[in-house]
């Protein structure tokens, strides 16, 4: 459920097809692969998967810089969270008549928005459980115990006496994770369905800026 154009005016007009920008387009696959990277393909510690976290960050904050600087089809304001305005898009969707919109559709909206969370604490608890220690300073630790430099592992004393609340973060960590990729299914489908109904490729947009095809 992502892109589509304005809803049709009056006489029957639809408003003219604008391409999604670039930089929305690469923060998306930058996130999608990120997504493919930590929760499928690598498994949770590697210095990989703290690498990709922080790079998920820092996409994330542009592209949420970018709704309120950007084009206007990029802006918060071109699909703020309207839970009442999604269901009346989905039921149009289940009737095979759904409106088209400049932005994302309503429904589109909140799984933008409920994404953007589950990123958002995803790598929230991600910090929590690294002590926001940065990929960096993990290598070098790791070097330094192997070069029989023993004083980094005092300082991990001091971070174990935190080890429940690291447990808890841990925990909660899988299963936003876990959630994030129900989201992604979710979206998918949503994508998959409302091509579908309106007989249009959705991908298309994001993968070369253009809605025409």
């Amino acid at each position: 459920m992502t892109d589509a154009r304005q809803p049709a005016e009056e006489g029957g007009a639809v408003a003219p097809p604008d391409p999604w920008d670039p930089l929305v387009r690469v923060t998306h696959w930058l996130i999608a692969l990120a997504v493919l990277l930590n929760a499928v393909l690598d498994e949770g510690g590697s210095a990989l998967h703290v690498w990709v976290g922080w790079m998920v960050l820092a996409v994330l904050a542009i592209r949420l810089l970018w709704g309120l600087i950007g084009p206007a089809e990029a802006r918060f304001s071109a699909f703020p969270p309207a839970p009442r305005a999604a269901l009346r898009h989905l039921k149009t969707l289940l009737r095979g008549r759904p409106r088209e919109h400049r932005s994302h559709n309503p429904a589109g909206a909140l799984m933008v928005y409920a994404l953007w969370a589950c990123l958002a604490l995803i790598s929230a608890t991600g910090l929590v459980m690294t002590d926001a220690r940065s990929p960096v300073t993990l290598a070098e630790e790791k070097a330094a115990v192997a070069a029989g430099d023993w004083s980094v592992l005092a300082s991990a004393d001091d971070r174990a006496e935190n080890g429940e609340i690291k447990e808890i973060t841990e925990e909660m960590h899988e299963m936003l994770a876990n959630l994030l990729l129900l989201l992604v299914a979710a979206h998918v489908a949503g994508v998959a369905v409302e091509s579908r109904a309106l007989r249009r490729n959705l991908l298309r947009p994001m993968l070369t800026g253009s809605r025409r095809g």
